[in-house]
């Protein structure tokens, strides 16, 4: 499956800060290793994170820098001061981990956090 399907199947499911699986929760982080089949890490706060340290383990587990945007990419998003936030983009906008709705969803549109770098794996 790719990285999109897997994120779309995990629509609905609650929100949980460190979640790793669907069944028990899912944060940001979690979606993005549940997508892509990757260890995520553990032990972050949900504030104050390093995009930095975030691009070095998407890299470690083998997403590269992407140019262009394409439906099942990994976005990394300012969603507010001091706050990062993982997606993944779909043909009509993108799937995340919303602490506010308390699940994952598939929000419609242009998101509103500005975009700091996306990813896919090379095929």
């Amino acid at each position: 499956m790719s990285a999109l399907e897997l994120a779309r199947g995990a629509i609905g499911a609650r929100f949980r800060l460190h979640g790793r699986d669907v069944a028990h929760g899912l944060d940001c982080v979690g979606l993005a290793g549940l997508a892509y089949g990757a260890q995520v890490p553990r032990g972050y706060a949900l504030r104050g994170g390093s995009a930095e340290r975030i691009a070095a383990v998407v890299c470690a587990a083998g997403l590269v820098r992407a140019g262009d945007a394409r439906p099942g990419d990994l976005v990394l998003f300012r969603a507010g001061a001091g706050q990062l936030h993982l997606g993944i983009a779909s043909e009509i906008g993108v799937i995340h981990a919303d602490a506010g709705l308390r699940r994952v969803v598939e929000r419609p549109g242009v998101p509103p956090w500005p975009e700091l770098a996306r990813w896919r794996r090379e095929h």
